[in-house]
């Protein structure tokens, strides 16, 4: 799907059909997973982390690549992230802080490389949700996340990024949170752009994941969960697929 992933991800939001992500952290991946995602008809392999420290990054996306024909979208933490045998690449732009490096510093870092790659470069406007916990990206970014009931500020964080030309919003409350994006906050956001909207942290249950859809998730992610449980995966993916809008 080079090239295609954002055109998939609009176009499924146009005909109401929502989509599962699945996040592989290369640190725990497990090449079993591929079979069970498959089975559970995942839409999309996200692969990355705000820190990787086993060297599996390449590896793993190869695995990924060899035996699934799902999508894969490097979800970089760093600019080191980045690999060729990918399909593409969330180019985040961490809106929600004002840390530079995680606004741009990475970006012209990872510019010349991604410029004469073959991977599909989505620009994102990455945004993180208080969750109830200090999240890893939170701490290796040195950014304070949008708390969970400043539902405006989120509001205009989105519409800021839609301006300025980011092409998906992405609302994270971050790995291993205690609490998920509320409705509220993802409604409020879905409301005034017009921007694909994904969501992720703290969804642990199919009713977690509905609740993400109802409010006006796109794209609902799943990964701490899944590695702990990855029974869950199916139970996810049939609640997101089946959600009514």
């Amino acid at each position: 799907m080079r090239g295609g992933i954002l055109k998939y991800i609009t176009s499924s939001g146009e005909r109401k059909k929502k989509l599962f992500a699945l996040l592989i952290d290369p640190d725990k991946f497990d090449p079993s997973i591929i079979r069970v995602a498959e089975k559970a008809g995942t839409d999309i392999f996200l692969v990355g982390g705000s820190l990787i420290t086993n060297g599996n990054f390449e590896s793993c996306i190869v695995s990924l690549k060899k035996k699934s024909r799902i999508p894969v979208l490097i979800f970089p933490g760093n600019s080191m992230q980045v690999s060729k045998h990918a399909d593409g690449i969330l180019f985040l732009s961490l809106i929600s802080g004002r840390n530079p490096d995680m606004l741009i510093g990475n970006h012209v870092l990872a510019a010349p490389v991604l410029k004469h790659s073959d991977l599909e470069i989505i620009p994102a406007g990455y945004m993180l949700i208080d969750g109830g916990t200090v999240s890893s990206a939170a701490y290796m970014s040195h950014t304070l996340p949008i708390p969970s009931g400043k539902s405006d500020i989120a509001l205009a964080t989105a519409m800021a990024g839609e301006m300025l030309g980011l092409k998906l919003i992405y609302l994270e409350a971050g790995s291993g949170a205690k609490i998920p994006v509320s409705s509220e906050m993802i409604k409020a956001v879905k409301k005034n752009i017009s921007l694909p909207v994904m969501v992720g942290g703290g969804i642990r249950s199919a009713a977690d994941a509905r609740k993400a859809c109802a409010a006006g998730a796109d794209v609902v992610v799943v990964g701490n969960a899944a590695e702990k449980d990855p029974s869950l995966i199916s139970s996810i993916a049939k609640a997101i697929h089946s959600a009514i809008v």
